[in-house]
């Protein structure tokens, strides 16, 4: 996770690089090819999905930015370093069993792209949507032996990128397995650097 503070007050989070085909800030050409990997389990090339990125933080030039799971790599931190100053970087420790479970254990609707859990939040249900009772289907790379896969190519990329953050002492490392842990510590983190936005500001 990465935050940037620019001169307006308003709060701003980019898509995750990851489900960023499935929205609307990310149709067209470049999603559609961000897309075509997604669905084979592998990860997007650094110029697709640098370019998605960069489209939708161009958007929030006057807002704090906090980005999730970007940048991932070397080439996607130096595009990043062309437009914003991070102020700091969050890395989560956290078991590759556990993030392996966890990811297999995703679920979407197709049409909505709403996003369902097994474990946390699960359908009411089983293999159902809630909403429109349609079926839930897992996408390839959420199954279990692409996500092992994915999980293993994104750390060889990610170390240099939380090398890079360490040396310039805005990394803050966090370790766990359970969100209502690990939070409090975040939260406290990013409120020191960022003032939260209250209702009232946002709107």
């Amino acid at each position: 996770m990465t935050t940037a503070e620019d001169k307006g007050q308003a709060g701003g989070l980019a898509p995750d690089p990851d489900r960023c085909a499935d929205r609307t800030a990310c149709e067209g050409k470049v999603g559609v090819l961000a897309k075509q990997y997604l669905e084979r389990g592998l990860l997007v090339p650094d110029h697709v999905i640098t370019s998605v990125m960069m489209m939708e933080l161009e958007k929030k030039q006057s807002q704090h930015w906090l980005l999730d799971g970007f940048p991932r790599t070397l080439v996607q931190a130096e595009a990043l370093d062309r437009i914003c100053e991070l102020d700091l970087v969050i890395n989560l420790n956290i078991p590759f069993e556990t993030l392996k479970d966890r990811l297999s254990a995703r679920w979407i609707h197709p049409a909505s792209g709403r996003v369902y859990n097994m474990e946390f939040n699960p359908p009411q249900v089983h293999g159902i949507d809630d909403i429109t009772g349609e079926p839930l289907i897992q996408r390839e790379d959420d199954k279990p032996d692409a996500v092992a896969a994915r999980l293993r190519k994104y750390k060889d990329a990610a170390k240099p990128v939380i090398e890079l953050y360490k040396s310039r002492g805005v990394l803050h490392a966090f370790s766990g397995t359970e969100t209502n842990k690990i939070w409090p510590y975040v939260y406290t983190l990013v409120s020191s650097k960022i003032r939260p936005v209250n209702s009232k500001e946002a709107d």
